[in-house]
């Protein structure tokens, strides 16, 4: 696993395969023992968040391995994400994080959503009267706070559109790591992929095979007739084809599974290869993105007004 590394532009280096733990439907229990099972298979990424309600659970694991030796602190890398109700205290919101995993430091810390919302709104689909006006700048020079402090060892950005990059860029006196994205080979985001390499910001990709198992998600990726075809010639499944795109575009994969099966038939997508011919074939397909975040366009108390107005038109 030690080659499937990338390395960032705060000068660490991150795992390029990760388990994500977005687990409302699953309980601690569940989410606790996925962890430490990709722990054994060889995982060393693992994403959370404030909203997914799992970080009490994936620190549980990840403390216990590193209690017990089966691996060390510097060998994992643990991401999570600051919500819209904590934009007016970063490092706050970053101690209680810590806090829930039992760490004293997290890897990488995300804005998750350009999105901020009044402080008591902890729950995952806002009303109206919770949005409030968004000030990247005080956000960021937040997030830019939690770095001195050394409450995290890289900070970035989620769901950011090209444009709110560069306008983030502006005035960030350290630009992000990371812009964690949906990325499939139905949503390919190559504009947002080529600023970010303008910029050395790396593309981590979330949904990399749709979200299947998620209430929002889709089997359109896994079911696809391309991509399945694909996979037949390359005696692969549809999700490592799904899997090894991504990665050959350089993005990290961030996939939510929390079955043994699954886990194994994600981590050999590394060792897949694609041809040419398969990737003219992906670019052909058309594209329609998931998940879309309507939830946070309304026409009063929002600052986007419309779908396009949140991601800049690049929809």
């Amino acid at each position: 696993m030690r080659s499937h590394q990338v390395r960032l532009n705060c000068g660490i280096t991150m795992p390029v395969l990760g388990l994500g733990t977005y687990s409302f439907q699953n309980d601690r229990d569940t989410t606790e023992l996925a962890s430490h099972m990709a722990l054994k298979m060889g995982y060393r990424l693992f994403d959370t968040a404030k909203i997914y309600g799992s970080e009490p659970a994936l620190g549980k694991a990840l403390t216990e391995a590193i209690f017990n030796q089966t691996v060390n602190r510097e060998d994992i890398f643990v991401t999570s994400k600051l919500w819209g109700s904590d934009h007016h205290d970063p490092v706050s919101a970053l101690r209680q994080t810590l806090k829930n995993l039992g760490m004293e430091y997290l890897d990488m810390y995300l804005v998750h959503w350009p999105v901020k919302l009044k402080p008591w709104v902890c729950y995952p689909v806002p009303h109206e009267e919770d949005f409030e006006k968004l000030d990247l700048e005080s956000t960021w020079a937040g997030m830019e706070r939690c770095l001195d402090l050394g409450l995290c060892r890289c900070i970035g950005v989620s769901n950011f559109s090209t444009t709110k990059i560069v306008r983030l860029l502006d005035f960030a006196s350290v630009p992000p790591a990371v812009n964690q994205v949906e990325m499939h080979p139905m949503w390919r985001q190559a504009k947002l992929r080529g600023v970010c390499a303008d910029y050395k910001i790396h593309v981590s990709a979330y949904s990399p095979l749709g979200a299947p198992g998620n209430l929002w998600g889709t089997t359109a990726v896994v079911e696809n007739p391309v991509i399945k075809s694909i996979a037949l010639k390359h005696q692969a499944t549809p999700a490592q084809v799904a899997l090894k795109w991504g990665l050959s575009k350089g993005a990290s994969m961030i996939v939510k599974s929390f079955n043994q099966n699954r886990l194994k038939e994600n981590m050999e997508a590394l060792d897949l290869k694609l041809d040419d011919q398969d990737f003219v074939d992906i670019d052909k397909l058309e594209e329609k993105k998931i998940m879309r975040g309507d939830v946070y366009v309304n026409e009063t108390t929002s600052p986007y007004k419309t779908i396009e107005d949140l991601w800049d038109d690049e929809i």
